[in-house]
């Protein structure tokens, strides 16, 4: 058996301006107490010989020293007036050891480059060849423990690593220099005199051979000293304390800002997307429309135009915010970026001076369908379109604010009529699933479907290329019933499409044969249809239903091309096998499809046993690993406005937040089933208490492949507090981010940023105690891997391949 170890990590809630904090060597150019420095957006952390040090700029201070240097305030740079920066600084200590001073500090993660530093005209302080490194080590601060410091992506945060014959209860945390140190929700709150400092709530596991068991750990405070409080494990293991991280922040516009839907970046950053209802959105110079479009008061709401804001990866920054729109309205559905990190934004406009590239495609009338691309930048339209026919195209079934209210048809929950995806291919060529109402909707020579099916309304597929020049296909899909086109996505081993949503047609066009469901089931009934990749035709149709009424709101592929559906029922959907994790009675389904649609692998409900579904689904990917993620919210405005919904009280929450309001039933809600289907591997609820609740007002957003969520919500409505934390009821922003209040007098969209841990393998080692030393030499090598199923070790000397999951090896030569 390996000695195992036991692990105490603790995230500190200071984040970095980049995507990485970098610990800098001190070669003489800082104080000499100072060992390594590390600098994040709002201070800097200092490495000691026997703990850290942290400083704190108070943020709006911080904001117009900037502004003064760079003339970005025109009162401060011309008044003369000095701007005062207050700071705030306070240290932590490792109590109960002398031997600190002689531990043993090794830089891991060391990067290519180095600093040179020329302060001043003494030369003792000049130092050149300063390494950078992402995570310092020090070893054995106490008798068989160590403390690694470490970026985990913009935050600080620190492991402390008790071997084999350490004792965690030596381990003291004295806090000098703050406020109050305490405990609150778990979370460890340090107050300063600049805002609040957290450390979150750890989640804490062993490492075992087998791999990773949960531990209970938690923080104990008394006289500003932290001691760790670990329960039932075993000293011969080890544990690893590994918080969650989250950003969360409003557009703080002063303006009526409704949030729609969301999108990452390749490099993490953030796009929100949503409509203004006037100027005061908080558009940025050079954006390439930095005033408001107009608009006109029609569905009983308006005027409105498309707005846009991408954030920094960390949330603290706004790198551009831009409206979108022409002299009527305008509403996005769907955002994604290409490769490069160019937005493409899908939506609706009745505007007829929409800002496009080509001429109007179609007659046009009522709402039209439209496609926009927008540099990275956002300081320029590199494509855009608008299309439709006489009738509204876009919209499913009616706006929300047309009467009558609630659910009809395709029409199920509040948002609903503004449901449409937007994707991407390799080649950045884009597609589109949406709705039309118009029989003389433009498709294109050769279409799979050339006519209108009927009833109200049909799909529509659409394919444009790379820069939105033209139009590469565009097809009706529908039968002689009401047909909604909602979600789809690509196969990655045929390249076909896929595209899934609602219909109360019996004829749906397609070959169903062979297929899951080869009839309708009555009342609505979801769909997946699989078409060719140029439009030339379809593969397979299959219904998905039960005699209820039945959606498919999310569809996404593993890697070996099988597709998985989400979407809400009111019948009694399959469950299969019956080994599988459901929740009896639940109203939200995932299955797993055979590629040719012909039988599950898996079908599975979550939610509560009700008659109705508790959530309206917006977000939905199945990772690497293929653990599933569903986001959604449920109740308030559903209700309020005549939708069925049996809101978000008593669904599971397994490792849930904390440090957040108290459920309401009106909240959106996280979801994440293991691979296979095997269990739930997280839950947990997020907004506000009390008002119409938390919601869209329609629209999608998305998780990035590693199943971190990028959530737009309209959040907040109602009004805000003037100043963050005021009322502990309101939407929670979190520290240091772009904007922390609702700057409007209703509703501002909030972005919505989790990681859940749960993601792809990610390989990290630690080796120890030694690494270099005469042969003999034994190495433990302790595995910080994450979501590995195996793994292999090979020791480079010839010895056996070994399988275990943290080994010990002798090396007996160089």
């Amino acid at each position: 058996m390996y000695p195992a170890i036991l692990f105490l990590s603790a995230l500190v809630s200071v984040k970095s301006a980049s995507a990485q904090i970098e610990f800098v060597q001190n070669k003489g150019q800082w104080d000499s107490r100072v060992v390594y420095r590390g600098d994040f957006s709002s201070g800097s952390f200092f490495l000691e010989n026997q703990g850290f040090t942290v400083l704190l700029h108070n943020v709006a201070d911080l904001k117009n020293v900037s502004d003064q240097l760079h003339g970005h305030n025109p009162n401060l740079a011309t008044s003369g007036q000095p701007v005062t920066l207050r700071s705030h600084a306070y240290k932590v200590k490792f109590l109960g050891t002398s031997s600190f001073a002689s531990a043993q500090i090794v830089p891991d993660k060391i990067q290519s480059y180095q600093n040179n530093y020329f302060i001043g005209n003494d030369e003792s302080k000049w130092a050149t060849g300063c390494q950078l490194s992402q995570a310092v080590t020090y070893k054995n601060i106490y008798p068989n423990i160590d403390v690694r410091y470490y970026s985990d992506g913009d935050h600080l945060k620190y492991d402390i690593i008790v071997h084999p014959g350490g004792n965690v209860n030596n381990i003291a945390l004295q806090y000098a220099g703050v406020d109050k140190v305490q405990v609150k929700n778990k979370e460890l709150v340090i107050n300063t005199s600049v805002g609040d400092v957290k450390e979150l709530y750890p989640y804490s596991y062993q490492v075992l051979e087998t791999g990773r068991q949960t531990v209970d750990c938690k923080y104990v405070v008394k006289d500003n000293v932290v001691r760790f409080k670990v329960d039932d494990y075993d000293p011969k293991t080890t544990i690893v304390i590994d918080p969650r991280l989250i950003f969360s922040t409003f557009t703080g516009s002063s303006q009526d800002n409704w949030g729609y839907t969301a999108t990452p970046a390749p490099d993490g950053s953030f796009y929100a997307g949503g409509i203004a209802f006037g100027v005061g959105y908080p558009v940025t110079a050079g954006s390439f429309q930095t005033t408001f479009g107009g608009g006109v008061n029609e569905d009983n709401t308006g005027p409105y135009d498309i707005a846009i804001i991408k954030y920094s990866a960390n949330g603290s920054n706004r790198l551009y915010a831009t409206y979108l729109g022409g002299t009527s309205n305008e509403q996005p559905h769907s955002m994604v970026c290409d490769q490069q990190g160019n937005l493409i934004v899908a939506g609706r406009s009745t505007s007829p001076n929409f800002p496009k590239t080509i001429p109007q495609i179609g007659v046009g009338g009522g709402y039209d369908i439209i496609v926009t691309k927008i540099n990275a930048a956002g300081t320029a339209i590199i494509g855009s379109v608008k299309m439709g026919g006489i009738e509204d195209d876009g919209v499913n079934i009616r706006g929300k604010y047309v009467p009558p209210e609630g659910a009809d048809a395709t029409r199920r929950n509040y948002g609903d009529d503004a449901r449409s995806e937007v994707i991407v291919d390799a080649a950045n060529n884009i597609y589109l699933a949406s709705s039309t109402r118009s029989s003389n909707f433009p498709v294109s020579t050769g279409a799979i479907q050339a006519t209108f099916g009927g009833g109200r309304q049909d799909g529509v597929i659409i394919k444009f290329t790379p820069t939105l020049s033209s139009v590469l296909f565009s097809t009706f899909f529908g039968g002689s019933g009401d047909d909604a086109c909602f979600v789809l996505s690509q196969n990655p081993v045929s390249g076909n499409i896929y595209v899934a949503g609602g219909t109360t047609s019996s004829d749906l066009p397609g070959d169903k044969t062979g297929v899951l469901q080869g009839t309708f089931q009555g009342a609505v009934d979801g769909f997946v249809t699989q078409i060719i990749n140029d439009g030339s035709a379809i593969v397979k149709t299959t219904y998905q239903g039960t005699t209820g009424n039945d959606l498919v709101y999310g569809i996404q592929f593993d890697r070996k091309g099988f597709p998985y559906i989400m979407g809400t029922t009111t019948g009694n959907w399959t469950v299969t096998p019956s080994t599988i994790f459901n929740n009896p009675g639940g109203k939200q389904f995932i299955s797993k499809l055979q590629p040719d649609l012909s039988a599950y692998v898996y079908s599975t409900v979550f939610g509560t046993n009700s008659s109705v579904p508790n959530l309206s689904p917006v977000a939905f990917l199945v990772d690497r690993c293929e653990n599933v993620y569903v986001s959604g919210w449920g109740g308030g405005i559903n209700n309020l406005k005549q939708f069925p919904s049996a809101g978000t009280s008593g669904l599971p929450e397994v490792s849930p937040l904390t440090n957040i309001p108290a459920a309401d039933g009106a909240d959106f809600y996280f979801f994440v089933l293991e691979k296979n289907g095997q269990s739930q591997l997280f839950g947990t609820h997020f907004g506000q208490n009390g008002s119409v609740g938390d919601h869209v007002d329609g629209g999608t957003s998305r998780f990035d492949a590693n199943g971190v969520i990028y959530q737009g919500i309209c959040a907040n409505c109602g009004g805000a507090p003037s100043t963050p934390g005021s009322c502990p009821n309101a939407f929670p922003t979190t520290t240091g981010v772009w904007g922390p209040v609702d700057a409007s007098s209703n509703c501002n969209e909030a972005a919505l940023k989790i990681e859940f841990n749960i993601g792809p393998v990610v390989c990290d080692v630690l080796a120890g105690p030694n690494t270099n030393g005469c042969a003999p030499l034994t190495v433990n090598f302790t595995n910080l891997s994450t979501n590995g199923l195996t793994y292999v070790w090979d020791f480079g000397d010839g010895s056996p391949i070994s399988g275990v999951f943290s080994p010990s090896h002798t090396f007996t030569a160089a």
